[in-house]
């Protein structure tokens, strides 16, 4: 196996070029009673059926600030983030966005409400947000973290954060700050303008 840089990011593809059942290439077409393209195996049978990956996280806050963290690893490194990543198997969602925090902030945290749930179809995903209160200040960032920090609002680095659903994430936290309602919110963030 290759040895690559730890900031290597080469993500795995969506489709695939053989059977993981039979190992035949495969090819791609609507199968029967399908509506949409596939990739299926002529050999076996097997239709591999590609589905959304979903993202969670939180938005921390430990006495009105909130905790980001500057990512060790592409995509957008050295951009910081809110903890979150990508759901592992076996787990809920609100177990993921827990595993996250820990591996990424190293923060003790209580969860609390779904926050937001952002449809990110250009990408393929699925973001949900929980919000989180942080039970000390003790932070201790994982190797996918360069550092982790707590932020006031007026602190937060609009202009270094690294995706477009921690922006409008924090953008409707900041918003809901002002009546003191935050209420669970679901939106899409649109794909990039075609060039």
């Amino acid at each position: 196996m290759t040895s690559h840089a730890p900031n290597f990011y080469f993500p795995a593809p969506r489709t695939q070029r053989f059977c993981s059942q039979c190992g035949t290439p495969l090819i791609r077409r609507i199968p029967p009673d399908d509506n949409r393209e596939r990739d299926l195996c002529e050999h076996c049978g097997a239709v591999h059926y590609q589905n959304p990956r979903n993202v969670v996280g939180v938005l921390p806050v430990w006495q009105g600030k909130i905790l980001l963290c500057k990512r060790a690893i592409e995509p957008r490194a050295d951009k910081w983030t809110l903890p979150a990543g990508f759901m592992e198997l076996g787990e809920t969602t609100d177990q993921g966005a827990l595993r996250e925090n820990q591996e990424e902030s190293g923060a003790q945290i209580e969860l609390e409400q779904l926050y937001t749930i952002i449809d990110v179809p250009h990408a393929e995903q699925v973001h949900f947000f929980f919000l989180a209160r942080v039970l000390n200040e003790q932070l201790a960032p994982g190797p996918e973290s360069l550092e982790a920090g707590f932020f006031g609002i007026d602190e937060i680095p609009w202009d270094e954060l690294a995706f477009r659903t921690i922006i409008s994430t924090l953008e409707h936290y900041v918003s809901d700050l002002a009546t003191g309602v935050f209420p669970v919110r679901h939106y899409t963030i649109p794909g990039p303008a075609p060039r």
